[in-house]
């Protein structure tokens, strides 16, 4: 695995579990030798994740629409810095360069990331690993939906198996790293009403 591309909040949240779970992963990216994707912002978990990737001597690439840019939320110490034209363009872009992707805690805009990418997944446009650094449980509401959205049979649950689940750095990249390519089950669900 050459990158993986972190999705994570332009704001660094109370908690300062938050910061120092971003800090870790991206030292820990440094040292695996590990490459960064991400939303190219300086801002937020995404800079402390991009800081720490950098201090250890990684490689950090970020991707950012001009929109961003012109707003000078753009991380200027970067290994790369591609400068897209849309949101849309950024997401692919990131997925193109990536293989793999981690969430940590943010807002609509990891939220918006994360399941467009195992969407993508589940669609079997890729094959590639898709992890939740659960940080100090910050992401227990949104498993509890996703469970539930299982039990209601809008997901299957090999689907819900294919996000890697884990509150530790080390452990998380390491699901990553040692992922297989799932024998994929189609996305549709039988209707029981036919």
């Amino acid at each position: 695995m050459r990158r993986v591309c972190v999705f994570c909040g332009s704001s660094a949240g109370k908690r300062p579990e938050y910061r120092d779970a971003a800090r870790r992963f991206g030292e820990l990216l440094a040292r695996r030798g590990v490459g960064l994707v991400f939303g190219a912002g300086h801002v937020g978990l995404m800079g402390f994740v991009a800081d720490a990737v950098l201090r250890g001597g990684g490689e950090a690439v970020g991707v950012i629409p001009q929109a961003l840019v012109d707003k000078e939320l753009a991380h200027r110490g970067l290994t790369a810095l591609h400068v897209v034209g849309t949101m849309h363009q950024r997401k692919a872009l990131m997925a193109d360069l990536a293989d793999g992707f981690v969430a940590l805690p943010g807002g609509f805009g990891t939220a918006d990331e994360l399941f467009e990418i195992l969407t993508w997944a589940q669609l079997g446009l890729h094959a590639k690993p898709v992890g939740l650094l659960n940080v100090a449980g910050f992401f227990d509401p949104l498993l509890a939906w996703v469970e539930h959205c299982v039990g209601e049979g809008f997901l299957r649950p090999e689907h819900r198996e294919m996000l890697l689940i884990s509150a530790n750095s080390e452990e998380i990249l390491e699901m990553l790293l040692r992922h297989k390519v799932p024998v994929r089950t189609p996305k549709w669900i039988a209707s029981q009403d036919r």
